[in-house]
């Protein structure tokens, strides 16, 4: 699951102010590797990647549960941020307070996205949650039309998550829940962003990684000591965070927020596919309907709110190293 519709990865790509030259080396050497890469190449290849680390992710359940996956991989992924970025570690109360709450949220949506997509498809359970930023950023434009957007989204929601029984209402409920954490993630990053770009997202991962230790040790202690099941968390959280990250980074370095929106918006059908290819999931009519609904709404939100033809100027080079990741 990559973040958000931009927010998070256009928060995190400035330099980051306690970062060492080592990073800032290895960071524009590895811009260099992949300028190469066509911008829309770059963002497929996040998505896809972030959408194999779900269905990875899904693979698991039948060893551990959600939780230890959630813990695996906000560990290895704040493990990897925190070797890269190494942040200052000494914030003053207002900014340690704003990156824990950010972290609470990032356990918070990525235990309910897993929970979520144990009772449901991948491409349902994501798109679901993708409604969280999706209002957030509706209610925050001043056009009376964008509200006919959310509007659009909350039916492709009814149509996507009720799957008939007690199981369907429930996966749909924590799905919800996934939205509100990831709806507050979009003002959380955006805040840390601009005092910690890049450091303040790997503090948050650690912090998130520390709420979700006694759910995800309570729940697969005895299969966190086989190395086959920690190679495969690493995997799903290099695939989720890292790549993602990295290409989303690179990316809004060359496109507008518009153009970097409207491309992330598709992420649930490439989540969809994906899954389709990886575990065989299908969805019914409905299902693909409300997936449809939920990405134009997404696309009409962008483009009503984020008027903005040019790309964001590049920052000043000093040191994603994404999920997206994100996504997932």
């Amino acid at each position: 699951m990559s973040v958000d519709i931009g927010t998070s990865a256009r928060a995190v790509r400035s330099p980051s102010a306690g970062a060492g030259t080592g990073a800032g080396t290895d960071a524009a050497a590895g811009r260099r590797g992949i300028g190469v890469v066509p911008a829309p190449a770059l963002m497929l290849i996040g998505m896809v990647s972030t959408q194999l680390g779900a269905t990875f992710a899904k693979h698991l359940f039948g060893t551990v549960g959600p939780a230890t996956v959630t813990l695996m991989r906000l560990g290895f992924s704040a493990l990897v941020l925190l070797l890269w970025w190494r942040p200052a570690v000494r914030l003053d109360r207002r900014t340690a307070g704003a990156v824990a709450a950010l972290g609470v949220a990032i356990a918070g949506m990525n235990i309910c996205f897993y929970l979520a997509m144990a009772r449901m498809p991948v491409g349902v359970a994501l798109t679901v949650g993708m409604a969280g930023p999706l209002v957030v950023a509706g209610m925050s434009s001043r056009r009376a039309g964008d509200r006919l957007w959310i509007v659009l989204a909350a039916s492709g929601i009814a149509l996507l998550g009720w799957q008939g029984g007690a199981a369907g209402l429930t996966g749909l409920l924590i799905a919800l829940a996934c939205a509100v954490f990831w709806g507050s993630y979009v003002p959380l990053s955006a805040r840390v962003g601009a005092v910690l770009p890049g450091g303040g997202l790997a503090l948050a991962m650690a912090f998130g990684t520390l709420c979700s230790l006694p759910a995800g040790l309570a729940e697969g202690t005895q299969a966190l000591a086989r190395p086959e099941v920690l190679a495969f968390g690493f995997g799903v959280a290099m695939l989720s965070s890292l790549v993602p990250y990295t290409c989303e980074m690179e990316t809004l370095r060359r496109v507008s927020t518009l153009v970097f929106g409207v491309l992330l918006s598709l992420e649930p059908a490439i989540g969809a596919l994906v899954a389709l290819v990886v575990l065989r999931e299908t969805l019914s009519p409905a299902q693909v309907a409300g997936l449809i609904a939920v990405v134009a709404a997404s696309i009409g939100v962008i483009r009503g709110s984020r008027r903005t033809p040019a790309p964001d100027p590049a920052p000043t080079p000093s040191p994603t190293l994404s999920e997206g990741t994100q996504k997932s």
